[in-house]
């Protein structure tokens, strides 16, 4: 197999232009992802994602963020309405783990009916009482045990319905306290406490596919994680992780510089793949341009991801639903 291009991309609207299906084909991004804007009916995300596929002309992954709460790109009739994970997770109580388990097994079968195989989840940053509200309800809670516990409920889940999870946001996000998609959030916890929140990520560290958090951990590199070589080296060797990294949304507020001079940056670091959101041509050719193609190493963890698909077991999703609802009733 010819090496992917070392990006993932999303596209401007509902349908793909001639133009994007030009691009894509010469680009031959690695995957793709929603957003609210690609979506209006099953019909046409099933299209598009056909659609996707066909330009670059492979199985390619469709990624979306299903996390449930406000980070939910399919609502109904698309999809059930998911309260945020934190306050799911607190009213289940001791059911907590299984019940999130069948929230990912049900939402994995929601994203499949519709052509999407990739889920950005689990996240498993671990929350603090600072930590700031864009990021807080999406929590799993304040414990390493039991937010690695429900990761991997949720990795469960969404494998047993056939579709890819993403570990997110390597290598921990839960104290910050700006939102990383406006400015650059900087952690200044000492060394041992940034090990409690990496915990999570390392007992999650066999996971095909994880996302960066564009962060700067003060106590180790003054460069946010995303290009961040002494960050990178951690994420593979202390962590452990060895499955394909990408960086968070590239285009977002938390890094400095053009797409060319972020992406590069991303790369130089040591990320697999780049991943730019919104759907902006120029920028898009711009990341391209400055990702390149990935690398050996890089090359044989994609692959690998994609090895990891499997086929979604059976399962009676009337039951699941009848079952997570006596969790959430008390």
């Amino acid at each position: 197999m010819s090496h992917f291009g070392a990006t993932i991309l999303g596209c401007e609207g509902l349908t793909l232009s001639a133009v994007e299906k030009a691009f894509f084909a010469e680009a031959r991004p690695f995957a793709f992802i929603l957003f609210s804007r690609n979506i209006e009916a099953a019909d046409q995300i099933r299209a598009l994602c056909a659609d996707l596929r066909d330009a670059v002309g492979y199985d390619s992954p469709i990624l979306i963020d299903q996390e449930g709460g406000r980070v939910q790109r399919l609502r109904p009739p698309l999809a059930q309405e998911w309260l945020p994970p934190l306050e799911q997770i607190e009213r289940a109580g001791e059911n907590a783990t299984r019940s999130m388990y069948i929230r990912s097994r049900i939402q994995a079968h929601e994203l499949r009916g519709l052509g999407i195989d990739t889920n950005c989840a689990p996240l498993v940053d671990v929350a603090v009482a600072e930590t700031h509200p864009f990021l807080k309800n999406r929590c799993y809670g304040f414990d390493a045990k039991q937010v690695s516990d429900i990761g991997r409920a949720v990795t469960d889940g969404l494998m047993d319905g056939g579709v890819l999870p993403v570990l997110k946001h390597i290598p921990g996000h839960g104290r910050s306290v700006v939102d990383s998609h406006l400015a650059l959030p900087t952690v200044t916890a000492d060394v041992d406490a940034l090990v409690q929140d990496f915990a999570p990520f390392k007992t999650l560290n066999d996971l095909p596919l994880g996302m960066t958090a564009h962060l700067v951990y003060q106590a180790i590199d003054p460069q946010p994680a995303t290009i961040s070589t002494k960050m990178m080296s951690i994420i593979r060797e202390d962590i452990g992780f060895d499955g394909l990294i990408m960086t968070d949304d590239i285009s977002m507020e938390a890094l400095d510089g053009d797409m060319t001079k972020r992406s590069a940056a991303s790369i130089a670091a040591g990320c697999d793949v780049v991943l730019h959101c919104n759907g902006d041509l120029a920028e898009m050719r711009d990341v391209v341009a400055a990702s390149g193609v990935m690398t050996d190493r890089a090359q044989q963890r994609a692959e690998a991801a994609l090895e990891a698909r499997q086929a979604p077991k059976s399962v009676d999703i009337e039951a699941l639903n009848a079952e997570l609802k006596s969790y959430l009733s008390g």
